[in-house]
C-alpha cells in the first residue's frame, strides 16, 4: 500500500480541523473510516461529501491509488 495525499475543503476542513494530510491508500470507504478514525467529527459530514481522486469521483470499493491527492467536497450552495 502506499499513501494518497488528502484535502479537505469548506466544512469538511472545518469539521477535520486541518486542510490537508496524508493517508494510506485503499478503497474510497477504507479512507472514509480512517478520516473518521483520525477525526471523528467527520462523521457528521463525510456522508454528504463527495471525494474526488485527481478529479474524478471514487465511492464504496473503487480504489484510491496510491500518489493520487483526494478531495473531499461537501455540497456548496450558490448559484
Amino acid at each position: 500500500m502506499g499513501v494518497i495525499g488528502v484535502r479537505y475543503f469548506a466544512a469538511a476542513a472545518e469539521a477535520a480541523g486541518v486542510d490537508a494530510e496524508t493517508l494510506q491508500s485503499g478503497s474510497a470507504d477504507d479512507v472514509r473510516a480512517t478520516m473518521i478514525d483520525r477525526h471523528p467529527a467527520l462523521a457528521a459530514v463525510l456522508g454528504r461529501c463527495a471525494l474526488l481522486a485527481d478529479g474524478v469521483r471514487v465511492d464504496g470499493t473503487d480504489l484510491v491509488t496510491p500518489g493520487v491527492t483526494l478531495d473531499v467536497l461537501p455540497p456548496f450552495a450558490g448559484g
